[in-house]
């Protein structure tokens, strides 16, 4: 086999979670979180069955033949992703969202910084978010 310059690739992993809660801004009147939020400002809140797929970029090594073993990213994501967010109400047991409004995007950063903390430096590239079919939030970090 003849040496070759690095290959780059980028790996994805995907998780699914299930959490409730309620869109509503403490820096807002209830009458214009009801505006601003319509039925997802609901008091008791409402659920979703949130997709993540976490990508991490970088060369593949010529040993292993991987960016990342996929057990350790697998591992990673049960940290960062599901013991935290699985089953939770985001808003009453996730400290983070005391005072950041729970949207998707929120999540997503939430989620990123989480694996930022956990994954070798530089590797994360995405984090793609799926609250539904119709409405995904994808977070690189700050571009």
């Amino acid at each position: 086999m003849s040496p070759r310059s690095a290959r780059l690739a980028r790996l994805s992993r995907s998780v699914t979670f299930s959490a409730c809660h309620r869109l509503h801004s403490k820096s807002l009147s209830d009458e214009e979180n009801l505006k601003l939020f319509g039925k997802c400002n609901n008091p008791n809140g409402h659920g979703h069955n949130y997709k993540v797929t976490v990508t991490v970029r970088g060369e593949i090594d010529p040993v292993s033949g991987m960016v990342m073993n996929l057990t350790d990213l697998k591992e990673y994501m049960q940290e960062a992703i599901m013991e935290p967010l699985d089953h939770k109400n985001l808003d009453k047991d996730v400290p983070y969202f005391a005072e950041v409004v729970s949207t998707t995007e929120n999540v997503a950063v939430f989620i990123w910084e989480n694996l930022q903390r956990l994954l070798p430096p530089g590797i994360l590239y995405k984090v793609k978010v799926h609250e539904t079919d119709q409405n995904v939030v994808v977070y690189k970090g700050e571009e």
